[in-house]
């Protein structure tokens, strides 16, 4: 404290470990964090003179050096560089809550404050609280002021952490009077810690907050039940899971789930993820939710969705309500995004609740005509490609999309995909010397853009590879996304473990595979891990690349080079698919197009297209999908600059760019092969 500083706030190592599992802030955490520490202090200046800062500064590394850490500090000058490191500590209670599985930190000895020369010594002491009571503690908040925010881990769905909750209190309580300290630094006391005010402040300051409560409240109708005539703590039936809670949740979702959901505990351990902290109900440009940006509906909402499945799996919306009708109606404008699994602190990821959502009423409803025209595509595109006029005649012939609006459900206002001929597959397997890699053909582009395919193969061919396609037999492997989409998710094992036992022995020799289609090629990365988990499957995960990402890594890393002639056009906009951006995969996509001389690249900044596979398609989403694109896409596509081109990657975006505009967006991998050196 001798340099003065404006603040100093604690991180410990949960928190850290926490941050790095959570996509929205594991790069930062990363480049501000040195090694695994047990904990680090946030250390801020901000005196008017920039010049006073940097002294400090200077002063604060001289002070670790003599202290024997000298390179213990991590200068934070910029200011965006600032602002993303206090993001991280300002989320602190929700990455604490991140935490997976029934044991939460759990607030009641949260904000106790003491003189910051007992700081230490307080810390010390009820560290060993907890360890009496067998729990950890997760640490964080305002070390230059004494009052370190702190929770013990406990499972409060249990009796036993109940008891261990009374008994960390009453430990704690008695030591911070020792300390003649407060038990509330700075937030309220709410249920938590007023039962504990008599012990606090004694029996006459209580008698006159009675009194004033008396006064001002006679009908006790304002927040009852706090500060005065509070109930015990750790009345079970005032938790959120209260005494029954877990056995209504065994009988209610007592099922067979499709994906494995032991990362989280179970089904129920992944929806409690939500501690209904509100970040998805941002409408800025570019967030989540999309559905909830074009209703305002709570219903919409990740957290609504989220609610609705906790109140089902209890019992409390009555039986069969996770297949209920209304269930579907709570999840039908979910098109899946994973923005959730990106911006939310708590990762919750809906993308792969509805997916459970939709198998469970599989399993007892069967499916449509139209989802299985869906699902199945990837077995009967092989011939349908043979007859494209066939395939095409819905759009053709007039009358043919007002009946497949009644018949299917594809709504008469969408024009479908153009089916296109025979894709000309690569070898099997190496016929040369040169680094070989895996060009995964899925079934979109396979059928309908097969142009974006042999660009890809141009593209990776000139950089010195030789790309191959293996193939177990008459059909190519397939990611089984169409079958995730309409909840069959047995039938998606089916092809992924196909996958899986076709690749491995090239993923075992160092050969990645490679991919178009954001939402295909990510399903190797993750959706594969809750349908098949498994060494293989991890080891799948970590040799599968967007195209853009190999290309940039191949030309970063590998020392592999890619001649490229000066722009054709002056300027491309890029919009991101909602995969590639949950991935945070976007990065390599702009720096790839800035290689190309003289290109000027701008990302336009937007949530969902709102096509997302069939959504776009159906009867009744197609609205709401064109009211998610005019959010911000289709604007900005609209006003972009004539000469310039449109880059998405996704097959979906591509299709609702054209379908509502008069402008034809392409696959980065056509713009760089269209700008290959020929010589």
């Amino acid at each position: 404290m001798t340099l003065g500083p404006s603040a100093v706030e604690l991180v410990d190592r949960t928190m850290i470990d926490l941050s790095r599992d959570i996509p929205m802030f594991a790069k930062t955490v990363d480049l501000f964090v040195k090694g695994q520490p047990d904990a680090l202090l946030l250390v801020e200046f901000s005196e008017e003179d920039q010049l006073e800062n940097i002294r400090r500064l200077n002063q604060l590394e001289q002070m670790m050096s003599d202290l024997g850490q000298p390179d213990a500090v991590v200068r934070a000058e910029e200011p965006a560089f600032q602002k993303q490191i206090w993001e991280v500590r300002k989320q602190g209670l929700n990455i604490m809550m991140s935490m997976r599985g029934d044991a939460k930190p759990i607030s009641i000895v949260e904000d106790c404050a003491v003189d910051l020369k007992d700081l230490a010594e307080y810390t010390r002491r009820l560290t060993e609280v907890f360890t009496k009571h067998g729990t950890s503690g997760c640490w964080y908040a305002h070390a230059s002021v004494g009052t370190l925010h702190v929770r013990p881990v406990l499972n409060l769905k249990k009796q036993l952490g109940a008891d261990a909750l009374r008994a960390v209190a009453e430990d704690a309580f008695a030591m911070v009077r020792e300390y003649k300290g407060s038990h509330s630094g700075e937030h309220g006391d709410g249920i938590a810690r007023s039962e504990f005010h008599r012990d606090m402040f004694g029996s006459e300051i209580v008698a006159l907050f009675e009194d004033v409560k008396r006064m001002v409240d006679p009908k006790g109708l304002f927040n009852p039940n706090k500060i005065v005539h509070p109930p015990k703590h750790d009345d079970r039936s005032l938790f959120r899971f209260g005494p029954e809670y877990e056995d209504r949740v065994a009988v209610h979702g007592s099922f067979k789930t499709g994906f494995d959901w032991s990362a989280w505990g179970s089904f129920s351990g992944a929806i409690e993820m939500c501690n209904n902290n509100g970040a998805c109900r941002k409408t800025d440009v570019g967030v989540m939710c999309p559905s909830y940006r074009v209703t305002k509906n709570e219903r919409d909402l990740v957290r609504g969705r989220a609610n609705t499945l906790r109140l089902a799996l209890s019992g409390q919306l009555g039986p069969n309500a996770v297949t209920s009708n209304d269930m579907l109606e709570t999840m039908k404008l979910c098109v899946g995004c994973k923005a959730c699994q990106n911006e939310c602190p708590t990762s919750v990821d809906m993308a792969k609740m509805k997916t459970e959502v939709l198998y469970q009423r599989t399993q007892r409803f069967g499916i449509g005509l139209r989802e299985k025209l869906i699902a199945y595509m990837p077995h009967y595109s092989p011939w349908l490609k043979k007859v494209p006029w066939l395939a095409n005649l819905r759009d053709q012939i007039p009358g043919l999309p007002w009946l497949s609006e009644k018949v299917i459900g594809l709504s008469k206002d969408r024009r479908l995909p153009v089916w296109e001929g025979t894709y000309q597959e690569p070898a099997n397997e190496p016929q040369t010397n040169r680094p070989t890699v895996i060009l995964f053909g899925d079934t979109f582009n396979r059928s309908f853009e097969t142009k974006n395919l042999y660009a890809a193969r141009q593209v990776l061919e000139a950089m010195g590879y030789e790309v191959i396609e293996p193939k177990p037999d008459n059909r190519s492997v397939c990611c089984g996304r169409t079958f995730l989409a309409a909840g069959l998710v047995d039938q998606a094992k089916k092809e992924a473990a196909r996958f899986i036992e076709t690749v491995m022995p090239w993923i075992r020799q160092g050969i990645s595979v490679v991919g178009l289609e954001p939402s295909c090629l990510l399903t190797l990365r993750d959706e594969f891990q809750v349908l098949l988990p498994s060494d293989d499957a991890t080891l799948l995960a970590k040799h599968a690349y967007l195209f853009e990402e190999f290309v940039e890594q191949a030309l970063q890393e590998e020392n592999m080079v890619l001649n490229l002639q000066p722009a054709k056009c002056p300027e491309v906009l890029v919009h991101g698919h909602c995969h590639q951006k949950a991935a945070r995969a976007m990065g390599p996509v702009e720096s790839l197009l800035q290689r190309i001389p003289g290109l000027k690249v701008s990302m336009i900044e937007s949530s969902c297209c709102g096509m997302a596979g069939h959504f776009g398609y159906q009867t009744e989403t197609a609205k709401e999908s064109i009211a998610m694109a005019e959010l911000d896409l289709l604007p900005a596509v609209r006003s972009a600059s004539s000469n310039a081109r449109i880059i998405a990657d996704g097959t979906s975006c591509r299709h609702q760019i054209t379908d509502n505009t008069a402008r034809q967006a392409e696959h980065v991998a056509v713009l760089l092969a269209e700008h290959l050196r020929k010589d």
